[in-house]
């Protein structure tokens, strides 16, 4: 079979499409011909050997695959061959067949194409269990998303709305704010021309946000401390900026208010059932149009580097794909 394979650390440059023997099947598990990959921020991070994860190498980066059930190992039941399916795989998903546990597979909607299917789960499930579980978002709260063009700013604005708040979007240019606009953000902030501790404060009455979403970290983390309402919460997804910011403490004692970590693959391990949970939530909002995944960009398997390259540029929106079958 077909796979980008992380040779050694670095950039994009040091991964190789190579041709590799397929995985054995084991016991409780499956195999999935994979048709598409997501495309995550953490896979600029793990080839690099920056992330949390540190598989030896050779590996595969792709963290989230859609495909179709090519073969059932011993004991594993809840699919069979030939189902649709979508997986979160850690990594290993930059090929054309995937061993994965069972019951870590998940049947798609009838009318999910695998493109969207594949980049579903990172940046939905993020949003969804940091906000809800993790933030406790609630109707009538405001939602201050930053990177709110990329693939986990998006989800947010879309959820923040199912779940009943009014969501202040950050972009920066007048095509990327559009898009939030489109996705069903309130008010859009480009940070490219706007202060965003003045409109926040234009936007709230002086009041500030009651939840800040920061995939973004650095200059956008500093500016944004200063919008949190009273007994506020501030969610750090990540650093899409480059720079891990630091916290004077004493903004937490003024406004007495939270400032909370979150990584969504921990669940995979620590949670399985909130994780489990909130899929099965998720997927139940897309089958009723509540959510529209925006993917901006699919590419071949041979230019999956490329296609890191989007995200680590900021030129994509949404999700990335890459379709191993093409």
């Amino acid at each position: 079979m077909r796979a980008v394979l992380c040779k050694e650390l670095g950039g994009t440059d040091k991964l190789a499409l190579s041709d590799i023997p397929s995985p054995a099947i084991r016991p409780g598990t499956v195999r999935i011909a994979v048709e598409a990959a997501g495309v995550n921020f953490a896979d600029t991070l793990i080839i690099e050997g920056k992330y949390q994860e540190k598989p030896a190498l050779p590996f595969s980066p792709g963290m989230e695959i859609a495909g179709i059930v090519a073969e059932l190992g011993p004991g594993s039941t809840g699919v069979k061959v030939g189902d649709r399916v979508l997986a979160y795989v850690g990594y290993g998903g930059f090929a054309e067949e995937v061993i994965v546990p069972v019951e870590g597979v998940v049947k798609l909607p009838d009318r999910m194409d695998f493109a969207t299917a594949a980049g579903f789960p990172v940046a939905y499930g993020t949003s969804h269990i940091s906000l809800d579980y993790r933030a406790h978002l609630k109707k009538g709260d405001t939602l201050l998303v930053l990177g709110a063009s990329g693939g986990v700013g998006l989800t947010a604005v879309e959820i923040g709305k199912v779940l009943g708040a009014t969501v202040i979007a950050v972009a920066g240019g007048e095509e990327k704010a559009e898009i939030a606009r489109r996705q069903g953000a309130d008010h859009v902030i480009d940070h490219s021309k706007e202060d965003l501790r003045e409109r926040v404060k234009a936007l709230t009455g002086d009041r500030g946000v009651d939840v800040v979403y920061d995939p973004v970290g650095g200059d956008m983390f500093d500016a944004s401390l200063r919008c949190v309402a009273w007994e506020g919460r501030m969610i750090v997804i990540g650093f899409a900026s480059g720079k891990v910011p630091q916290i004077p403490a004493n903004y937490l004692l003024v406004k007495n208010f939270d400032v909370i970590g979150f990584h969504w693959g921990a669940y995979r391990t620590r949670d399985p059932a909130t994780m489990s949970r909130s899929l099965a939530q998720l997927l139940a909002w897309y089958d009723e149009g509540k959510l529209k995944p925006h993917v901006s960009h699919q590419l071949p398997l041979a230019e999956a580097g490329q296609a890191i390259d989007l995200l680590r540029s900021r030129k994509a929106t949404g999700k990335v794909v890459v379709l191993t079958r093409r």
